[in-house]
């Protein structure tokens, strides 16, 4: 894959995350080691997604709703970043086993396992235009997704972005295809845009490994302790690709 380094510059303006036991920042704060006030918390919420669409998400679903939700105007002004492995795997996995049955799966149960028909449902609740993109990248999808954040930000400036991604385990019966999953399931949203001048900014930075690799750690927990403890650095080692984060302050 040779040795190029890919790096970015961001600023995240509000962040929210959900895992078992971790559902508030408070909680989050308390895992990292961090006191209060340490990171960026989360802002005002934003307007609820209607009802009759959120009801259409699953329950794993709703919690990236929620998540997104908690980063405030993003929702409605920010494009979208979707990261996610597995995506709804519980609703597919319910179609497959009533094609096995020999039943029609439901209408409904199979617009949802898009890969993207939960940022649809969003940007409809939300009324935003702005658009998005999703992606699955195996172990190393957080980082991808980050990689892609960062790009939309260089790409256009004075749009910022939010970055949803989610993932749950995978269930017993699909166990060997789980390969070194860790720290699931978990949500994390991000607003980000482009640093100004003066910003605490996050430098991105992301290098091929020279051979496969086992995950050294979530990924997407790494990053959010690096950002509720305000660390001057942060990495983890993926599969393809190793991330580093760090702290610089943006001059101009």
């Amino acid at each position: 894959m040779g040795d190029r380094t890919t790096n970015g510059r961001l600023a995240v303006e509000a962040w929210s995350a959900w895992a078992p036991g971790r559902e508030t920042s408070a909680a989050w704060r308390a895992w990292a080691g961090a006191a209060d006030g340490n990171a960026e918390a989360p802002s005002k919420r934003a307007p609820p997604i209607p009802m009759m669409l959120r009801r259409r998400a699953s329950p794993f679903g709703q919690k990236m709703v929620d998540s997104a939700a908690a980063c405030g105007e993003a929702l409605k002004d920010a494009r979208y970043v979707l990261a996610s492995r597995h995506g709804e795997l519980g609703r597919m996995i319910g179609i497959l086993r009533a094609l096995d049955a020999g039943e029609l799966p439901s209408p409904a149960e199979f617009s949802m396992v898009v890969h993207h028909a939960l940022t649809g449902l969003l940007s409809i609740g939300a009324g935003n235009t702005r658009g998005h993109t999703a992606l699955a990248a195996g172990l190393d999808t957080f980082g991808f997704g980050l990689m892609e954040a960062v790009s939309c930000l260089a790409e256009r400036p004075h749009e910022p972005v939010l970055v949803l991604y989610g993932d749950q385990a995978m269930p017993g019966e699909y166990s060997a295809f789980a390969d070194d999953d860790l720290g699931l399931p978990v949500v994390v949203a991000l607003a980000l845009r482009a640093p100004q001048a003066g910003d605490d900014a996050i430098v991105f930075e992301a290098s091929p490994r020279a051979e496969l690799g086992t995950p050294s750690c979530c990924a997407a927990a790494a990053f959010l302790r690096f950002l509720i403890t305000a660390a001057p650095t942060g990495a983890a080692g993926g599969c393809r690709m190793d991330w580093r984060w760090s702290r610089a302050r943006q001059l101009s």
